[in-house]
């Protein structure tokens, strides 16, 4: 579905594209993040637990900024974490401004459960495209996403 907005040729690509874009996204999103629910996880939720998988310790406002979310939102997401046990939080003892996050064991347990499934969930919806478009449209979205 386009854009039933008459505008200039330029107008017209750019918001066909955009909504292409965004319904793409929002469908993928949709597909592969079901199973999260089994797990009574937010995408949020997964994301945190996954980025301190694989990156360690981090602080709060680091999580935001990884995450592109704000750090209010980040507080509310961490908390609902932090209450089943599965995240971690403490104030750096050098600096009181900073909260440090982790993973706990069994966060660590739950994330390392869920990951294979997850993955399989994006290599069969990023199957619909070829590697080569793929890696084309890995290198759109970084342009797009650093706005170049």
């Amino acid at each position: 579905m386009g854009t039933k907005y008459e505008g200039t040729a330029d107008e017209v690509r750019a918001l066909n594209s955009y909504i292409k874009l965004n319904r793409a996204s929002e469908s993928i999103m949709n597909r592969t993040t079901e199973h999260l629910g089994h797990y009574n996880l937010t995408l949020s939720q997964f994301s945190v637990l996954e980025a301190l998988h694989h990156l360690g310790k981090l602080t709060q406002v680091e999580l935001a900024q990884k995450l592109l979310k704000s750090t209010g939102n980040m507080t509310t997401v961490l908390q609902n974490l932090e209450k089943r046990g599965l995240i971690c939080r403490q104030r750096s003892a050098d600096d009181q401004r900073y909260v440090f996050v982790t993973i706990t064991e069994t966060g660590r347990e739950l994330i390392t459960r869920i990951f294979p499934t997850h993955v399989a969930g994006i290599v069969q919806a990023m199957g619909a495209l070829s590697a080569e478009e793929q890696e084309t449209l890995a290198a759109l979205c970084r342009k797009l996403g650093i706005g170049q």
